[in-house]
């Protein structure tokens, strides 16, 4: 078998080591077709330097890497001159390093060209590394810009930091759209979209790709492509856990497939997929290469209710209106990849996407991540909760499952306790999620809505809350809530289970939890 590229992004060196390749340049080939000037989003590890790196052997001509590849003799081979700006390689610390080391990169891609430049700013060391790189060629000049956005996301909490940086990029950018005589093809890619507006706003001939239906597989792997080009890795990994090749690909599927920018095509992100195959363990893998502490502050800071996220309806404008002033959450979670779109709607003046966590590995993981900044319960205290909590809905232990969640939530700190509803239902929701059990939040019926539905293998529980000041008698909140499941008939829809059926009453009053329960026979 050939090796997992795990951490390889550097094409050539798959190919010459002989690393697995998925062939996407069947994709490539059609998006040299796709215009001049091209910018996509992905979140990370999604093979973005991969694909930069290929462009940068397809523009440079080396088409002997490319044999037995879709593209080898689809195009016409031609050598250009190539600049590669990675701004994982630019120092970006404050304004003065991060200009400096870009005058330091140009300076440095000049001496490969045996070019001498004499400005020192910026834009005109740019136009000026472009030019004279065109002229000794006597080739027009091919730009890939790898993570963009990098100087910005990195300082998004320090707004000065990140605004300050914002403004070189804008003047290093700038260049591109008066330099066009010179320029064969350029290419960006980034995590995020929310500065675009403004780093290019000079730059209003870029053509954004992130929802192109012709590219919305270009990067991460179809189940196709998992299925052809990691068959004998699958084979091994199934005889490892001992699982036939049927239930352990919809496991597969359940923790990592369901990335998606129209709706319909599902995505693997890669990094996942080769840790998976590698260490043969299902586990969080691409979560953990990096909390996303400034989306936890701001989902903090706007106050948003956690069960929000799950298909959460937004319209286009949303992904195109976004700046660095005010960040919008579901904007920020999809380009980060913490929700993916799950529906796309057309409406009379405008498309509406609906948005939900993309599997299992980025839900739990996200969950126990707000978890623990909503109540400051250590990660390492979570987990071992959340299975306690599984075991004691299983054998129907009400008093144990409610005496854990009020350890839990009495070490809440005072400042971050919200007297408020809906902060009760999002701790409460992100427990069950954590429990790894699925639980549907405000079920329509023909007769109103249930607060929540918690469904096991032979159980199904169907959830009441109900909120009172600090002081409120905890028996008139949850008998008003089983009254209120009895009354609306919410059992009705559920008549023909075999499971048992059980009521569910939750009262919140200040911090004190309570609850009743009511078996009913399911016929």
């Amino acid at each position: 078998m050939k090796k997992l590229p795990i951490g390889i992004q550097t094409f050539s060196e798959i190919i010459k080591e002989d690393y697995l390749y998925v062939d996407k340049t069947r994709q490539i080939s059609d998006l040299l077709q796709a215009g001049k000037y091209l910018f996509l989003s992905r979140p990370r590890r999604f093979g973005k330097s991969l694909l930069v790196s290929t462009l940068a052997e397809i523009f440079s001509g080396h088409q002997a890497l490319f044999k037995g590849l879709y593209i080898y003799d689809q195009i016409d081979w031609q050598s250009y001159p190539v600049i590669v700006i990675d701004f994982n390689q630019i120092s970006h610390t404050n304004d003065e390093v991060f200009r400096e080391s870009l005058l330091s990169f140009l300076d440095k891609v000049a001496s490969q060209y045996q070019i001498e430049l004499k400005s020192q700013f910026i834009r005109e060391k740019f136009i000026e590394l472009i030019e004279k790189v065109a002229a000794k060629t006597q080739q027009k000049v091919v730009i890939l810009v790898d993570e963009y956005d990098k100087p910005i996301v990195d300082h998004v909490n320090d707004l000065e930091k990140a605004t300050k940086n914002r403004e070189i990029l804008r003047e290093l950018f700038a260049v591109l759209k008066s330099s066009d005589a010179f320029l064969r093809f350029v290419f960006l890619t980034g995590v995020s979209k929310f500065s675009r507006v403004s780093v290019f706003s000079e730059l209003n001939n870029l053509r954004d790709i992130t929802f192109s239906r012709q590219f919305v597989t270009l990067l991460g792997y179809t189940q196709d492509e998992l299925e052809r080009d990691f068959e004998d890795y699958l084979q091994n990994l199934g005889s490892m856990l001992e699982m036939k090749k049927a239930p352990l690909l919809a496991k597969i599927k359940i923790w990592y497939n369901g990335y998606s920018w129209n709706g319909k095509d599902k995505l693997y992100n890669p990094f996942s997929i080769l840790n998976l195959l590698a260490e043969q363990r299902f586990s969080n893998y691409w979560f953990a290469t990096g909390t996303p502490t400034f989306l936890m502050n701001l989902i903090k800071k706007t106050r948003r209710e956690v069960t929000s996220f799950e298909n959460q309806k937004v319209s286009e404008i949303v992904f195109d209106s976004y700046n660095l002033e005010n960040l919008n959450v579901f904007a920020l979670l999809l380009q980060t990849g913490y929700l993916t779109v799950v529906k796309i709607e057309s409406q009379e003046l405008f498309q509406e996407y609906t948005l939900n966590y993309p599997n299992l590995e980025v839900k739990q993981a996200f969950i126990t991540y707000l978890f623990e900044m909503f109540t400051e319960n250590g990660l390492e205290a979570i987990q071992p909760a959340a299975i306690k909590l599984h075991r004691y809905l299983r054998e129907e232990d009400l008093e144990g499952f409610m005496n854990l969640i009020r350890a839990l939530f009495a070490k809440i700190p005072y400042p971050l306790h919200i007297e408020q509803e809906a902060y009760y239902h999002s701790l409460f929701y992100m427990i069950l999620a954590l429990m790894g059990v699925e639980i549907d939040l405000e079920v329509l019926t023909d007769k109103g809505r249930i607060d929540g539905v918690l469904e096991l293998e032979k159980k199904i529980y169907l959830i009441e809350f109900k909120y009172g000041k600090a002081g409120s008698q905890m028996d008139h909140l949850t008998d008003k809530a089983i009254k209120q499941i009895e009354q609306k008939n919410y059992g009705e829809r559920f008549l023909n289970e075999k499971r048992s059926l059980i009521y569910l009453g939750v009262g919140f009053a200040g911090k004190e939890i309570g609850f009743k329960k009511v078996n009913c026979l399911s016929e």
